[in-house]
């Protein structure tokens, strides 16, 4: 429907201005490195109405090629000549457009049909009914229940209908959607095999009382948790038809196990391995077995990892600091930046390849790096740097909790003509230990790996899976095992191998993203993050 409505604006359009009307669209030779995001801020235009008027071109085109824009002139040196539409070119297409002109001109029935879907569109994801749709498929293809597709369109209770027009989701619950967002596909008659490797060490606790268990051992809770999230993923993809066979391992205490584990079981038949947790573990498994192994938790020592056939699920270090700085030179146009350090190794580092780079962004009118004196930042070292009256941001390269502590207290208590916004790449325990209310009066924003909407469909119909078969509303640890598992399962359910599914695009889940990056004969990394903000109401909102 929209590729049709692309082609009647496209006609009219033509016709138009071969009738010598003024020319209100041009044609435009996208350059190098541009996205359609930086073409449509040249244009002081929604990015969104961009893609509109280009359907059939993604986020990121190519060099060269040829797009439709607004016919007015660009901020950064576009002019009208240089991509205007000739005069020869519209006048020998006037001919083919005469001869379809039935096709073009849509009756009043079409026309309001379209200026419905362009109504619903705004605040929902819609889905035209097609011939051999089923509820089975929808629920499928767009990660929702049947329930929800019955609250929001109740005639559905009904049955579906050929041309219906459906309503998925609210709008807000879809994150992205374009060329590279991964479509889960299950084959018909799918069969998986799959092994869980976890450390529930059940010979060293059966002795125990459960609150001995769990009162003493973080440990024991991550596993579980992770377990029990990772339940219901499994339950979720057989319920859509996926069968599967699943063997869990307790690899016990820390190295303990492997050896027997790998010298009594054919692990080489399975398609997947999850699991271990522990780093000496996976490297050890990857050289015994041929099978995609997936490290399911954050390790200091994960960049050691040189197995192709491991799959790194949490993102490195550097790439939070990578994601950050994208987002300031993509959207910090002018403006003051100051750097707050501790002195230490990681931070002068972290805090050396900020300036290096933000150094060569034109449009930054300065940079000042402040470091504490006597353990802590004085509220006179920011008057010092801040400048009233202008876009300020503070960058935190420090986990300190007395330098944080210290320069957030000073930041809130700054004259009102000095507004500040403040960043940090990794929000560590020390600012959890800040109040949110004075992290939200400095629009306190971070990059982080996961990212919730309590309200979302995603969000609900999982804590609701979870209550109803546990007791308990889930962790974080239960909500990654879920995600990781389902992600994992559902990519090899396509029928494809897993690695192969990379190139098909990243996914969402109810709280991560997987963004995976296979180098070959290298380690997968996953690049999927977030950069969130607090909001004044102390709700977050995810900005990128």
């Amino acid at each position: 429907m929209k590729h049709l409505k692309f082609f009647v604006f496209l006609c009219i359009l033509t016709f138009t201005v071969s009738c010598g009307q003024q020319k209100k669209y041009v044609q435009y030779k996208v350059k190098e490195g541009e996205s359609m995001r930086v073409i449509a801020k040249k244009l002081d235009m929604n990015t969104k109405d961009l893609l509109r008027l280009n359907p059939d071109v993604s986020k990121n085109p190519e060099a060269n090629t040829v797009i439709i824009v607004p016919n007015k002139e660009m901020k950064k040196g576009v002019t009208n000549q240089e991509n205007s539409i000739k005069d020869q070119d519209i006048a020998s297409d006037a001919t083919t457009v005469k001869e379809d002109a039935e096709t073009v001109i849509l009756s009043e029935k079409e026309k309001q049909r379209n200026l419905l879907i362009e109504e619903l569109e705004k605040y929902f994801k819609i889905h035209e009914v097609k011939k051999g749709d089923t509820f089975f498929s929808l629920t499928r293809f767009y990660n929702v229940s049947r329930a929800d597709l019955i609250v929001l369109n109740p005639e559905l209770s009904e049955g579906l209908k050929l041309g219906q027009l459906i309503k998925i989701m609210p709008i807000e619950d879809v994150i992205e959607e374009d060329d590279f967002l991964y479509a889960d596909e299950i084959e018909e008659g799918i069969s998986i095999k799959a092994a869980i490797m976890l450390p529930f060490r059940t010979s060293e606790l059966d002795t125990l009382s459960s609150n001995e268990i769990f009162g003493n051992s973080k440990l024991a809770n991550i596993v579980t948790d992770f377990y029990l999230g990772a339940e219901i993923a499994i339950d979720s993809l057989r319920k859509q038809g996926v069968a599967l066979d699943i063997d869990v391992f307790d690899t016990g205490g820390k190295s303990t196990k492997m050896n027997a584990i790998v010298a009594d079981n054919n692990l080489k038949e399975n398609d997947v391995i999850i699991g271990p947790l522990y780093f000496e573990e996976i490297a050890f498994l990857a050289d015994k077995v041929n099978t995609p192994i997936v490290f399911p938790v954050y390790s200091k020592n994960q960049s050691k990892f040189t197995s192709k056939r491991i799959i790194k699920t949490a993102p490195n270090k550097d790439l939070f600091r990578d994601k950050l700085l994208a987002y300031i030179e993509e959207n910090f146009q002018d403006g003051n930046i100051v750097i707050v350090g501790d002195g230490k190794a990681d931070s002068n580092y972290n805090s050396s390849k900020i300036r290096t780079i933000l150094k060569s962004h034109d449009s930054i009118n300065s940079i000042h790096l402040i470091t504490p004196k006597e353990g802590y930042i004085k509220k006179e070292k920011f008057i010092n740097v801040l400048k009233p009256n202008m876009k300020n941001i503070v960058v935190m390269t420090t986990s300190d909790n007395v330098i944080v502590a210290s320069a957030i207290n000073s930041l809130i208590s700054l004259p009102e003509n000095t507004t500040v916004r403040v960043f940090t790449f990794d929000k560590t325990s020390a600012f959890d230990k800040i109040d949110n209310g004075k992290l939200a009066q400095l629009s306190f924003t971070y990059v982080s790996d996961e990212y919730i909407r309590e309200d979302s469909f995603k969000a609900m119909d999982f804590n609701s899976k979870y209550l109803a078969k546990n007791g308990a509303l889930p962790s974080y640890y239960a909500t990654k095992g879920f995600d990781i598992t389902y992600d994992i399962l559902v990519r090899l359910a396509s029928g494809k191998s897993l690695k192969a599914t990379f190139d098909d695009g990243y996914s969402y889940r109810v709280e991560s993203k997987f963004d995976y990056s296979d180098t070959l004969f290298k380690t997968t990394d996953n690049k999927g993050l977030f950069i969130v903000r607090y909001n004044p109401d102390l709700t977050l909102t995810r900005i990128n």
